[in-house]
């Protein structure tokens, strides 16, 4: 699990995605999540804005990460 620091309170999901490497632009994250490819601690995200804070695991194309 690769650890991820932000330096703001929360980082939106499609911002996560770029900020990672997953995804290269917005409309990528927005579709990559809507197809159903990106869990949050566990659960299926469809939301691209939701926001994530530290302590929050994503999983999304074979990657796990944890926001610090």
């Amino acid at each position: 699990m690769e650890e991820v620091k932000i330096s703001t309170e929360f980082i939106k999901l499609d911002q996560f995605l770029k900020w990672v490497g997953v995804c290269d632009t917005g409309v990528d994250a927005k579709f990559f999540i809507l197809d159903g490819n990106v869990k949050v601690n566990g659960e299926v995200e469809l939301r691209r804005g939701k926001k994530l804070y530290p302590g929050d695991k994503v999983e999304a194309a074979g990657q796990s990460f944890l926001v610090k």
